[in-house]
């Protein structure tokens, strides 16, 4: 089965003007926004969070809205939704403005529509937010940048990998302590994360040793794209594209960036500088 971020990366290459820039931005207004109307009338905040059962009798506008429903009450509101800004700015500096927006928006897609099958089939009532489509970002950027250091409680620096390390067992307990079918709603949220990143982390797992018969004709494939992906000259370090497969693009290095990097025109000026 093919990787489908292949898929997604020559979508992005071919449409660069597809999606929403700055998506982050007008998501956290909407945030704030949001936890303002709240704020002055509790009632009217419970009319954007996703209830399966009222979007089937007419309450169309939930569907769009729960997007923006604040990830978190009271002032802490605040901190959490510049965390996920920050978060999602930069997901969308490091993939490019085309694919961040499938990232996110697969999220939401998988949600609604997981939500709207549950109840038609079940008839089970539950109402969402966006915290798990927020939560797959999250899992995004420490799969991406893992020692990526901030600050907890703003005085102690701990590496992001260790704070999703932590959110994941939280998230496999409320998955494993929740009742079915709501139990399985986070997993689906979560996977455009898997979508994007499970070919990678299959990769990465160590392989045991083993007996049994060699698909002959799958390994000599398998060595023909491998020779076919070395021979290259120049390799983008954030799309991955190169100059075999794409002979018209130009490549630079960044002198800005700690070691040899390079990137295509689309990246040059548009990447997180490498620091180690």
């Amino acid at each position: 089965m093919r990787d489908p971020m292949r898929f997604v990366e020559r979508f992005s290459y071919k449409h660069p003007n597809f999606g929403v820039r700055n998506l982050m931005l007008y998501i956290s207004v909407a945030n704030v926004a949001f936890w303002i109307l709240g704020a002055i009338n509790p009632v009217l905040l419970s009319y954007m969070a996703f209830d399966p059962y009222l979007v089937l009798h007419g309450q169309i506008w939930r569907v769009v809205t729960f997007m923006f429903y604040p990830p978190s009450t009271g002032l802490l509101a605040f901190i959490v939704i510049y965390f996920y800004y920050w978060i999602g700015n930069t997901l969308e500096q490091y993939w490019g403005t085309p694919q961040f927006n499938i990232y996110f928006f697969t999220g939401v897609a998988l949600t609604v529509v997981y939500g709207l099958l549950m109840n038609l089939i079940t008839g089970y009532r539950f109402v969402l937010d966006a915290q798990y489509i927020y939560l797959s970002m999250f899992f995004s950027y420490a799969a991406l940048f893992p020692n990526m250091e901030v600050l907890l409680f703003f005085l102690l620096p701990i590496k992001i990998k260790w704070l999703a390390i932590i959110d994941a067992v939280y998230f496999v307990l409320g998955v494993l302590t929740t009742p079915f079918p709501i139990n399985l709603l986070p997993v689906v949220a979560v996977g455009n994360f898997f979508l994007f990143f499970g070919g990678e982390l299959i990769r990465r797992r160590p392989r045991r040793a083993s007996t049994s018969t060699v698909n002959f004709r799958r390994e000599s494939r398998k060595i023909r794209r491998e020779q076919r992906d070395r021979l290259y000259n120049h390799k983008c370090a954030v799309c991955g594209r190169t100059d075999m497969d794409y002979p018209q693009l130009e490549f630079r290095y960044c002198s800005r960036c700690a070691g040899y990097h390079c990137f295509c025109q689309d990246h040059i000026n548009n990447h997180i500088h490498f620091t180690e």
